[in-house]
């Protein structure tokens, strides 16, 4: 399956990884390579919906990476900007808060996809469920990195059990948003208008060719 040109708002993403980019080498240049190395890391990580989808017969189009970028940019400029001090505690906030949202779009994207392949049956109950749970694992992970950075580089990501707590609190916030609007597009049954949004290039393109389904050969007759 080929997949069409990308959007030319796909060149926003491209400055925001350089954005990242930047911030790495800035980072580095300062004498502060942990951050250099987080940054770097960060630039990596916006690059893993175009790598995990190149071999899936699958075309996501560039709003996912967007929205993947800016959540890592925001995240980066917290700390090399200074944005988690200056801008503390609403800062670190938004942050969780626009990144457990894309998780749990992301999520949505996976159950709905896996639906429409006819893997599991996508029920509204459950629907909420993987999202949530799902947001709220990546929250949880995320908070034993930061833990974990304390403990072993003497980083202060963390400040207290408050501050951890309301981090999980505004990551199930993001969760609850993003499960409530699938509800809605369940209990309307389209579902299969949003995996279309993400997996059909174009509006020639037949389902079976975008998902990476065999063509039924007798209905094809």
């Amino acid at each position: 399956m080929t997949c069409p040109a990308p959007s030319r708002g796909i060149y926003i993403t491209y400055v925001i990884q350089g954005l990242i980019l930047l911030a790495a080498a800035s980072s580095i240049t300062a004498g502060e390579y942990f951050l250099g190395f987080s940054a770097g890391l960060a630039f990596l990580l916006t690059m893993t919906p175009a790598l995990m989808t190149r071999n899936m017969r699958l075309c996501l189009p560039w709003e996912i990476n967007l929205l993947v970028a800016v959540s890592l940019y925001i995240h980066v400029m917290g700390h090399v900007g200074g944005y988690y001090i200056s801008l503390a505690p609403y800062y670190d906030k938004l942050a969780h808060l626009v990144s457990s949202a894309t998780v749990a779009l992301i999520a949505f994207f996976i159950a709905a996809l896996a639906e429409h392949r006819g893997e599991v049956r996508l029920t509204v109950p459950i629907a909420i469920i993987f999202i949530v749970s799902t947001t709220l694992a990546a929250g949880t992970l995320w908070e034993i990195y930061e833990f974990v950075a304390d403990e072993v580089f003497g980083t202060d990501l963390q400040h207290g059990n408050t501050d951890t707590m309301v981090d999980l609190i505004m990551d199930l916030a993001g969760a609850v948003i993003v499960a409530g609007l699938a509800a809605i597009a369940l209990s309307r049954e389209e579902g299969h208008r949003f995996v279309r949004f993400f997996t059909e290039p174009s509006s020639g393109a037949a389902p079976a060719d975008i998902m990476g389904e065999p063509v039924d050969q007798v209905h094809g007759r």
